[in-house]
């Protein structure tokens, strides 16, 4: 039997910066554009680069981006996985102890892990909440990790989530949560579109599975629903040729083309500027001005019933045999 607090659960997201101005963002994104998972440009080519033009012309179009979105509570990414963090604690209960950290920007991954250690915990199960895997985000978690791990002298045992592109339970908390949206509607879509977070084709090519677990969460989510699921990708950066089609090219073809359509986010775990900002506000701007009328977006399992339920389900699937 196990002591009440030796077993730990981090829920990892990517980050956010602390407030929604041009210095806490410059901050973030050079954090985040700095880590060679999601840059793979060599240094030496790529740092002056970052520092002498993306961060001093991208951190003030981001900050009036991230303005749009900020909640009384900060960050709509930190709320509510904080939110996912506090429900996830009260349906396990007391005996597992749980905590969230963000890859980039606070709070970072190496000071949680050492507040569940300093609590008890020597056994941690570490969550990314990244359904489809890709280097740039679910393996950088773990570099992360385990980089931390290599300062300690007394590590924990560690476990970490899978990926869960097809997994029954996560495509079944998506019909829930896109029927319920759709249900919500003064219209019926033509199109629902599933938008992906994009990555350079660089990296398909290379062997990520990224693209192929996206096209299989969309081929399952499609059966489950009884129709047809589109998949785009969104977030292009820089001038390299990134997956395809592109939300943004297909929201501009579908509003010229009259169709109505519903936008929803299964790659993203919560809602964030990715979704709340670039899908809901700017994707509904280009697709009213292309001609269209007709538009939703839907959100994110976020801390809902469904997205609950689904990760207690995947966090006691892999605390098996910890307690």
């Amino acid at each position: 039997m196990t002591a009440a607090t030796d077993i730990g659960v981090l829920l990892v997201n990517l980050g956010t910066p602390d407030a929604p101005e041009p210095e806490a963002v410059r901050r973030y994104l050079a954090e985040f554009l700095s880590d060679r998972r999601v840059v793979e440009i060599p240094p030496l080519l790529w740092q002056p680069i970052l520092r002498g033009l993306v961060l001093t012309t991208r951190p003030r179009q981001s900050a009036h981006a991230y303005r749009q979105v900020w909640t009384d509570q900060g960050s709509p990414l930190a709320a509510i996985t904080q939110a996912q963090a506090d429900a996830l604690q009260s349906a396990l209960g007391p005996d597992i102890r749980i905590a969230y950290a963000m890859r980039y920007g606070a709070p970072a991954i190496g000071p949680a892990i050492d507040r569940l250690a300093g609590a008890g915990c020597d056994r941690i199960l570490v969550a990314p909440l990244y359904p489809q895997y890709c280097g740039a985000t679910t393996a950088s978690v773990v570099d992360a990790v385990t980089a931390h791990l290599a300062s300690l002298r007394r590590q924990p045992a560690l476990r970490f989530l899978p990926p869960y592109a097809g997994d029954p339970a996560y495509i079944a908390a998506l019909k829930v949560s896109v029927e319920a949206g759709l249900a919500a509607l003064d219209f019926v879509p033509d199109v629902l579109l599933a938008s992906f977070h994009g990555m350079p084709e660089r990296t398909r090519r290379l062997g990520d599975p990224y693209h192929d677990q996206c096209q299989t969460t969309a081929r399952l989510l499609a059966e489950a629903l009884g129709r047809l699921v589109e998949v785009a990708f969104q977030s292009r950066f820089g001038r390299a040729k990134w997956l395809e089609p592109a939300t943004a090219a297909r929201l501009d073809a579908l509003g010229r083309a009259g169709k109505s359509v519903a936008v929803f986010a299964p790659g993203f775990a919560a809602d964030c500027l990715e979704t709340l900002e670039e899908l809901a506000i700017r994707g509904e701007a280009q697709f009213t001005d292309a001609g269209g009328r007709h538009f939703a977006y839907l959100p994110c399992l976020n801390d809902g019933p469904p997205g609950m339920a689904l990760l207690e389900t995947l966090v006691r699937r892999e605390l098996a045999g910890w307690r």
